[in-house]
């Protein structure tokens, strides 16, 4: 069994998934014509990583094991985009 991620792991995660995020905004405001959808699902995923980032600040072992499994996935997901 591997150890509980600690709050300064997890929010290493958030921050990777938090640049994908931003990174495609960026690319998708540079698209000749954006897609205002995507913008939006793209702002919503940026504000969950800021919302998650001020949870893990305070957050007990229970929380961090949920957003590390969570980011985990994420990553997990990004990574074959």
């Amino acid at each position: 069994m591997s150890e509980p991620a600690t709050p300064e792991e997890v929010e290493q995660q958030v921050q990777e998934v938090n640049a994908w995020y931003a990174e495609q905004i960026l690319e998708e405001r540079r698209a000749g014509s954006p897609d205002p959808e995507r913008l939006k699902t793209l702002k919503e995923g940026l504000a969950a990583c800021a919302a998650d980032r001020q949870a893990l600040q305070d957050a007990d072992e229970d929380v961090v094991a949920e957003i590390a499994a969570r980011y985990a996935a994420r990553l997990k997901e990004l990574g074959g985009q």
